[in-house]
């Protein structure tokens, strides 16, 4: 009997899917099965797996075909360039025995393996000051119930996925938030999240296209405290917008208002405090070199993440261009 299927969203058969899938197939059980979506399958096999071909689509798209192709209990959806610790299975066994619990998150580290300027992007969120939410990067905290969590290591009852309809395809990032949402609403119940339900997630290398990333994730929380408040409007999200307004008001009432200027001077140290925060959190798990040379993409981060949150606000809809 198959219990778990997961199901991997890829446009295209690539190095990082070559990994994910022979890291899975480590687990040594036989009650789990693996199904990967790309755009047009290919001849490569690989046990215990399938390609589906799912046409042109986005991630929300693929991942909503388990309804129709999965024949395990519960879905484990997995991004393709991550794959899960071998004990993965265990620990979700530890969950799903219980019949009350209907899905589990766990978070998503960085590999060992990813190079210098993917570790430095990683660190960004290692620090609640720096990236918000470090439990979705680092194995900390104890096992409580979430309302939110990335499908990157999110785990799901079949039933379930099914009841609550999917992920909402209209939009990318952000259909897990809206699915997550969708969950409470449609079941009355949350995500547990175990921090040892772990997953390894390689980052993104270089520095632009950290900020194109952090940038969408901005944009779409954004619109969603403007759509979706319920799981959204926290002030944890406001707080890089209000930063970045603080800045830029503050600068020109200085120019303006010379009694202004010290406290302007008072709130930048304020910041440097934040900043030297974030450093020494994040060398609790990183080495000084990343950790420092995280510091100028933690600033950045900062600013684009707050400026796309205020557009993501502004903007009426907000649709994904993979449907």
């Amino acid at each position: 009997m198959i219990k778990y299927s997961f199901i991997i969203p890829v446009k295209a058969i690539n190095d990082y899917i070559q990994e994910s899938v022979p890291q899975i197939l480590k687990i040594n059980r036989d009650d789990f099965e693996i199904i990967v979506y790309p755009d047009e399958k290919t001849e490569q096999t690989w046990s215990k797996t399938r390609q589906i071909s799912s046409g042109f689509g986005g991630p929300a798209i693929k991942r909503s075909l388990a309804s129709r192709d999965a024949q395990g209990e519960i879905l484990i959806f997995i991004d393709d360039d991550a794959y899960p610790a071998e004990d993965f299975l265990e620990k979700l066994d530890l969950n799903f025995n219980n019949s009350e619990v209907v899905a589990v998150g766990g978070p998503a580290m960085t590999p060992a393996s990813d190079n210098f300027g993917q570790r430095v992007s990683g660190a960004v969120f290692l620090s609640k000051v720096s990236g918000g939410n470090p439990d979705r990067y680092i194995p900390i905290g104890k096992k409580r119930l979430v309302d939110d969590w990335p499908s990157v290591n999110l785990s799901v009852r079949k039933l379930i996925f099914d009841q609550v309809g999917g992920f909402n395809s209209e939009y990318w990032p952000g259909e897990d938030t809206l699915f997550c949402l969708e969950l409470m609403k449609k079941t009355g119940k949350k995500i547990v999240y175990d921090p040892e339900v772990l997953v390894w997630h390689h980052r993104r290398a270089g520095f632009k296209k950290h900020l194109k990333q952090i940038g969408n994730y901005g944009l779409h929380r954004g619109h969603f405290v403007r759509k979706f408040p319920e799981t959204s409007r926290k002030l944890l999200y406001f707080i890089p917008s209000l930063f970045l307004i603080g800045v830029v008001l503050g600068f020109f009432a200085s120019i303006i208002i010379s009694n202004i200027t010290p406290y302007y001077i008072i709130f930048l140290c304020l910041y440097v405090l934040v900043i030297i925060k974030a450093f020494f959190d994040i060398s609790n798990y990183e080495s000084i070199q990343v950790s420092l040379s995280a510091i100028p993409y933690i600033v950045a981060t900062h600013f684009v993440y707050g400026w796309r949150f205020i557009l993501g606000l502004c903007k009426k809809e907000l649709k994904s261009k993979l449907r």
